[in-house]
């Protein structure tokens, strides 16, 4: 019910970033709830859902690291609001590569 609310809060706000005003918190929370640990742990190969699991490690561990929280936000987005992942545009791997043609 409260992946409803949240959904229908999001969806009234930014039509382009559904995860706008959605805690960290709430995302971890409502998982847990909606999968659980288990589930979350097998979708998202990570140990803060594996061995002993609690929203206070997820948090700390999600905080500190990009793409694992990337891929719990696509979880929730998924899974809770039944919305298509969100696939982030990986930078260009060379910084002076534009640049390059331009100048030589």
């Amino acid at each position: 019910m409260l992946c409803i609310t949240i959904a229908y809060k999001i969806m009234n706000t930014q039509q382009n970033n559904p995860l706008h005003g959605v805690k960290l918190q709430t995302i971890v929370e409502e998982l847990e709830a909606t999968i659980g640990w288990e589930k979350m742990a097998a979708k998202v190969k990570i140990n803060c859902f594996k061995s002993n699991p609690s929203v206070k490690s997820s948090l700390t561990f999600l905080r500190r690291t990009p793409w694992a929280r990337e891929e719990v936000e696509n979880l929730y987005l998924k899974e809770c609001l039944g919305l298509k992942p969100v696939v982030k545009q990986q930078a260009d791997s060379d910084p002076w590569g534009k640049a390059k043609g331009k100048y030589n």
